[in-house]
């Protein structure tokens, strides 16, 4: 009997302890586990803006770094100036879709904010606001007026 008892005693600690001990453990592997893939997403966008650079840096007859619309540019250099803002557009995209929450932690907010700071920085350019509509054609509505909004802030405070 005695057996039995100890067997049923085992089975209650377990029960009381363990489970939620084992349903506590899991919930914070599954914390850590998207923690990670966020981290991943955001490293592999990171990446991404940073091989679009490198495009600028390749172009550098199109002043893309500059702050101030660049007159004069021939049909090619309009061509590929306006090929590498339709670039920049679909990673700005991918990072809304990826990266922006209405309600965000304080490390994605930080995260964020990194993006939205690109965004204003190239906001700040008369020539790829005058580009946005053209831009914007098909892409996410949410992001399309996020980015907008963004542009109309930029171009109010030069």
């Amino acid at each position: 009997m005695a057996s039995v008892e100890n067997w049923e005693l085992a089975s209650y600690i377990v029960t009381v302890i363990g489970l939620p001990l084992a349903i506590g453990v899991f919930l914070y592997e599954q914390r850590k586990e998207r923690e990670n893939e966020d981290e991943e997403a955001y490293q592999l966008l990171s990446d991404a803006y940073t091989d679009f650079l490198k495009l600028v840096l390749d172009n550098p007859d199109l002043q893309l770094r500059t702050h101030t619309h660049v007159a004069n540019l021939n049909a090619d250099q309009r061509e590929r100036m306006l090929v590498l803002y339709e670039i920049l557009i679909a990673l700005f995209e991918r990072a809304y879709l990826l990266a922006y929450e209405d309600d965000m932690t304080d490390r994605k907010l930080r995260r964020w904010l990194s993006w939205e700071d690109y965004m204003r920085e190239w906001c700040g350019r008369e020539d790829f606001r005058n580009a946005l509509p053209h831009l914007l054609q098909g892409e996410d509505a949410d992001f399309s007026r996020y980015i907008s909004r963004l542009a109309e802030e930029e171009k109010a405070n030069p």
